[in-house]
């Protein structure tokens, strides 16, 4: 017998409708409503900044690439 694990069984552990429910109602109380939109503005700032730092891997990557294949062989 195999052990695998499938996506259906990775699905049955995520939350569900009323779980996010509860997961917003506890964030709104822990934080209160003037707070919510400074955090929600740092989580984008903060995916902003890991999607620039990515881009500017792959592009030195993609250099570092490029120039590799236009160096003349000796």
């Amino acid at each position: 017998m195999t052990n695998f694990i499938s996506a259906s069984n990775l699905l049955l552990g995520w939350p569900g409708g009323s779980e996010w429910l509860l997961v917003l109602l506890a964030v709104l109380l822990f934080f209160g409503g003037k707070k919510i939109p400074e955090l929600m503005r740092g989580v984008g700032r903060g995916i902003r900044e890991f999607n620039d730092a990515k881009n500017n891997v792959k592009n030195e990557i993609q250099e570092g690439m490029n120039e590799k294949d236009n160096k003349p062989s000796k």
